[in-house]
């Protein structure tokens, strides 16, 4: 596992959100299992990740697996890596994967993150949307749909 990957995982397992930040790309992508479009650069994808730390119950990395895959918008192979995680939003039991696909300098430049199943996709989106709108990243019309 790569040295970013093991500070991201640590990071993350500690509940240190801050200390991830290193870890990204300026320009880094986060693609979310309930938003079709992407969060795109470092204060916003940190802030993400805040309101994932508080609406996650009792989260933990059970897995890891490491190889090369291509981003989003490039045929080109990239390091990557992928953390698997369990975790509970609101009792539903959620089991999902969080892949981390780096730059040239080892900075994560694509963050995925997928879940299963699909009423704890359902209830992750509820969630996220409350703290995203008590946050005033969202407008309160997404909790209406």
């Amino acid at each position: 596992m790569s040295i970013t990957a093991d500070r991201f995982r640590a990071a993350v397992e500690s509940g240190d959100i801050a200390a991830a930040e290193s870890l990204l790309a300026d320009d880094v992508t986060f693609h979310s299992p309930v938003k079709f479009t992407p969060f795109e650069g470092k204060a916003i994808v940190m802030a993400v990740l805040g309101f994932v730390t508080q609406v996650f119950e009792d989260f933990r990395y059970v897995g890891e697996l490491e190889g090369t895959g291509s981003r989003a918008d490039e045929g080109e192979p990239v390091p990557s890596e992928i953390l698997v995680f369990r975790a509970a939003v609101e009792g539903k039991a959620i089991h999902g994967l969080d892949l981390l696909q780096l730059d040239e300098d080892g900075l994560i430049s694509e963050f995925t993150v997928m879940v299963r199943p699909m009423s704890a996709v359902v209830a992750l989106k509820d969630a996220m949307n409350k703290k995203m709108v008590e946050a005033g990243f969202a407008p309160a019309s997404v909790l209406q749909g």
